[in-house]
């Protein structure tokens, strides 16, 4: 299960890592910055995966097309940028929540807003392959 998704391992030891310190320092701080952690997994894992190679979005891609061509590796590698600059925001926004927001308004933005706009870049996303594809004649 590892093997096929690699950020399962640092992201379960960050969770049990931000429970301590949630329980060391008897606050709720550790658990808020949970979807920090997450993004941050995910943005190296993503990125690592840009410079190593092959992305993410390619392996994803390669389950339903194998033989994916060169032009759908370089959209892929697009795809998985697109994603890196996503995490790095939310992240970003998860933060600030988590420092300087009451705990209702870090819940409705990482327990609503975040997923919302994770799925309107996935709907994006796939409105744009769907284009690509179009126009390469697949």
């Amino acid at each position: 299960m590892f093997d096929k998704m690699p950020w399962l391992k640092p992201a379960t030891f960050l969770a049990a890592i931000t429970i301590l310190i949630s329980k060391v320092m008897d606050s709720d701080l550790g658990l808020r910055l949970y979807p920090v952690i997450i993004n941050l997994v995910m943005l190296v894992v993503f990125a690592y995966s840009l410079y190593k190679g092959p992305s993410i979005i390619e392996t994803f891609a390669r389950i339903t097309e194998p033989s994916l061509d060169e032009n759908g590796v370089i959209y892929t590698k697009k795809v998985t940028l697109v994603w890196c600059v996503f995490f790095v925001l939310n992240g970003g926004i998860a933060l600030y929540t988590s420092i300087f927001s009451s705990l209702e308004t870090w819940a409705f933005y990482n327990g609503f807003i975040a997923y919302l706009a994770m799925g309107t870049l996935f709907a994006i996303e796939w409105l744009v392959r769907q284009k690509v594809k179009r126009n390469a004649g697949v």
